[in-house]
């Protein structure tokens, strides 16, 4: 009682330093909103019974995920949907895009309230300085597996520190998690569905995801579905502990086999890489499926904000050594960011010529190629001082910027030589139009997002090469003799980084390249009325919900 009693006094607070209204109204209206809908006519009645379930455990995903962003949340979005003031909904639809008080893509700047956004969300004690979590771990290095683990959130016992895993701290969630899983298996008539299922449902209870991370790998039916705790973005701290996420989807599969070829030529991209052979990987696993899939539901961290277009999972290097990684590209969603998003964006900022060769299937395809490139490069290292680790432990805080911006520069690098292959229609002009083109969507995240702050890196880079440069009429233009000559040499910079798990040599580049220029500014100023990203809304899922509950 005494802690709701507190979180109710700063919620209360919090409540008269509302930012304006007028800005409130604007940064909705940044987010287009969008029905996203699939046919599930071929599904069978036990299928769609399953489907509502794993909806359902979606909602909960929601709900687990708003709690890891700050423990106050769900206190704070319930007084939101009580209060009575006339413009309150408005307050309470960006809370929920966001999911939180604080702009994710406006430098989380607190829309309610003036409290900074935790660097830790709710993992660590919101006043733990990065500095006493590593001075405690190196005094206890007993306590370092658990304490840096993925799956657990620390709290502060006196001088000590203390990690308590996912499933006891959030358990009144994945309880019925785990049960609404168990009940979507005993539904569904898809085999391979039914064991992950199983398997997953088992894991929210005890935070071991590995088996059922391998069984995701096989699934072969109409479906498509990750839940759990998997991204790591949440953590700006150190990037370690994991955000609960869902994707609901079902299979495009006609789209699926027009992209499965890349996935026979994984080994000699690997080995393409502008990389010393020392360096380059060769114990991934060689399975890389791809599904293009139609979206039904998403949840939590996928939902904040800015929505995913693709993903490339699972992260857990044991099973990508041993079973490679899986490419889902979200084609609905796809569609979706590019009419509502990209085509204002690139009619604004690009130069003629280009304009002319942007295209969806360049755009979808490097998105491919983005998830296609997680999978490529380091991942499990070794030190020159013989130390066995891992790129995102030794990068930490900084790992998922310079991650997503290798994903970025080799899609585009790995394109070309797929194009050059001839498993890619040749058209390069088109590619680096595209490419270009995009840049800015990505950078209006927001420098400190992973996303943006990679994208950032990428434009700032290109223009002191020389490869991307400004027309006499102010639009964004490329050098087309330069632009592959500097994607090779920030591939080869980003490739090193990471082989050596260079954190100093990471912040220098973030630190050089991660800023907004002039040039991007202006940019971004240009596209003021242009929403940032789509906001969906799931009809396909309400109606399976619905039809669940008669």
């Amino acid at each position: 009682m005494v802690l709701a009693t507190a979180i109710s006094g700063c919620v209360k607070k919090a409540e008269v330093e509302k930012a304006p209204l007028d800005y409130v109204q604007a940064q909705t209206r940044k987010f287009a909103p969008v029905e996203l809908t699939c046919d599930l006519s071929h599904l069978s009645a036990g299928d769609k019974k399953a489907l509502a379930k794993l909806v359902e455990a979606g909602r909960l995903i929601d709900e687990l995920f708003l709690l890891q962003v700050d423990p106050q949340n769900n206190v704070l979005r319930s007084m939101l949907d009580q209060s009575e003031g006339p413009q309150e909904h408005v307050y309470l639809e960006l809370f929920d895009i966001m999911f939180g008080p604080w702009n994710r893509v406006d430098e989380n700047k607190p829309f309610i309230g003036a409290r900074p956004k935790p660097l830790g969300a709710g993992f660590y004690p919101a006043d733990m300085a990065k500095e006493e979590f590593e001075v405690f771990v190196k005094a206890h290095p007993d306590k370092a597996k658990e304490l840096e683990s993925n799956f657990t959130v620390i709290k502060r016992s006196g001088d000590m520190l203390t990690a308590v895993p996912y499933h006891q701290e959030y358990n009144q969630w994945v309880d019925r998690i785990s049960r609404l899983l168990q009940e979507a298996a005993s539904l569904t008539e898809d085999e391979s569905l039914k064991r992950f299922l199983q398997l997953r449902a088992q894991a929210f209870l005890t935070d071991d995801y590995f088996d059922s991370d391998m069984a995701w790998m096989d699934l072969a039916g109409d479906f498509e579905v990750v839940i759990g705790p998997y991204e790591v973005y949440e953590d700006a701290l150190f990037n370690y502990k994991a955000s609960y996420e869902a994707f609901i989807c079902v299979v495009d599969h006609a789209e699926s086999e027009k992209l499965a070829t890349v996935a026979h030529h994984l080994n000699e991209l690997e080995a393409n890489l502008p990389l010393d052979e020392k360096y380059k990987s060769g114990q991934r696993g060689t399975t890389s499926p791809i599904k293009v899939v139609q979206e039904v539901f998403a949840a939590g961290d996928t939902k904040a904000g800015v929505q995913t277009t693709a993903f490339n999972l699972p992260n857990d290097e044991r099973v990508r050594e041993a079973k490679g990684s899986k490419k889902v590209m979200l084609k609905n969603v796809a569609q979706a960011k590019y009419e509502k998003c990209w085509i204002p964006i690139v009619q604004a900022t690009l130069a003629e010529k280009p304009l002319q060769h942007v295209s969806f299937d360049s755009y979808f395809t490097h998105t491919l190629m983005h998830e296609m490139s997680h999978g490529l490069g380091p991942g499990n290292i070794t030190l020159e001082n013989g130390v066995k680790t891992s790129v995102n432990k030794e990068l930490k805080e900084l790992y998922s910027t310079i991650e997503e911006c290798k994903a970025d520069v080799l899609g585009i690098y790995t394109m070309k030589y797929l194009m050059d292959k001839g498993v890619f229609p040749q058209n390069e002009y088109s590619m680096y139009a595209s490419y270009l083109g995009g840049m800015l969507r990505s950078i209006r995240f927001g420098i400190d997002e992973a996303h943006g702050g990679g994208v950032a890196i990428q434009f700032n880079y290109y223009f002191n090469k020389g490869a991307f440069f400004v027309d006499e009429k102010g639009k964004l233009d490329f050098n087309e003799t330069k632009i592959f000559p500097a994607v090779r040499s920030l591939a080869a910079e980003l490739l090193l980084l990471q082989a050596r798990g260079d954190y100093a040599g990471a912040k220098k580049l973030m630190e050089k390249y991660r800023i907004v220029s002039p040039v991007m500014q202006k940019a971004i100023e240009s596209l003021k009325d242009v929403p940032v990203d789509i906001r969906p809304s799931f009809p396909v899922a309400e109606g399976l919900l619905a039809g669940h509950r008669k």
